[in-house]
């Protein structure tokens, strides 16, 4: 089975195992990449971690023997530098480099977490995702991978969202986010990254390749499928290319006739670049 269409398997199951998606979407830039090397890597993490995490930890407990271990001893954390680089999206680089974007530490947080009986899931704060150990609806803690494990109270979370967005946190941002939306603000924090990399073919591929793997999630804007239409084309797919903006025009059509039209027109263009 092609790594992508495991990719598309893993997403649409019940529960979704989100460090298997991670390490699929790795699979986009090493097409040889040894997916079970991750999960064993995820093992041994879990394995270190052991001897920090009592069995019937509370919350803060955990939390603090997990930083122990993956943020003091294992040294997971990120730097504003990390930002640029796609290998911080990249599970499987995470794992190596032991350095990534938040959303990555908090995936080998809560990976590891689960191999150990720990309660744990994501919150997606606008611009940084951190995560809660712990019932969300009862005795939890916050903490953020980023930073090695920082405990954050309420307070904390607030500064921390304001420094970033300017705005204040809302009661959603501290419910536990569903895996597919994890996974497709990953695959969106790439597509935003090639904006900011010089244009190339390199990078409209990436932007591709992380465009198709949303579109395999069961929750994705239809604007994506414009933006796999207007890719295709331009890196030499035109027929594919117009097929997918004509698709998405049709899809538009009663919602949004003038968006239809510019698919259609678009379409057309490449069409015509055959002849």
């Amino acid at each position: 089975m092609s790594a992508r269409r495991r990719f598309a398997d893993v997403v649409r199951g019940e529960p979704v195992d989100v460090g298997l998606a991670c390490l699929l979407v790795g699979a986009e830039v090493e097409a040889d990449l040894d997916v079970d090397d991750g999960l064993r890597r995820l093992d041994d993490l879990a394995a270190a971690a052991r001897p920090e995490v009592p069995r019937r930890a509370g919350p803060a407990e955990a939390a603090e023997g997990l930083r122990r271990a993956l943020g003091g001893v294992a040294g997971f954390a990120g730097s504003e530098e990390d930002y640029g680089d796609l290998r911080s999206s990249l599970l499987h680089e995470v794992l190596r480099r032991r350095r990534g974007l938040p959303l990555l530490l908090a995936v080998v947080w809560v990976e590891v977490a689960a191999r150990l009986g720990v309660p744990a899931y994501y919150l997606a704060l606008p611009g940084h995702v951190v995560v809660g150990i712990g019932d969300p609806d009862d005795e939890h803690v916050v903490v953020d991978p980023f930073t090695g494990g920082r405990l954050l109270d309420d307070a904390e979370v607030g500064a921390l969202v304001r420094r970033l967005t300017g705005t204040d946190v809302e009661p959603e941002h501290l419910r536990p986010v569903h895996p597919v939306d994890l996974l497709l603000r990953l695959l969106t924090n790439v597509r935003v990254l090639t904006t900011r990399m010089p244009p190339s073919l390199e990078a409209a591929r990436t932007r591709l390749w992380a465009t198709e793997l949303s579109l395999l999630l069961p929750r994705h804007s239809l604007e994506l499928r414009r933006e796999r239409g207007e890719l295709l084309v331009r890196l030499g797919d035109h027929l594919g290319g117009a097929a997918e903006l004509d698709d998405y025009a049709d899809a538009v059509g009663l919602e949004d006739p003038d968006a239809a039209e510019t698919a259609r027109r678009e379409a057309r263009s490449a069409r015509a670049r055959l002849n």
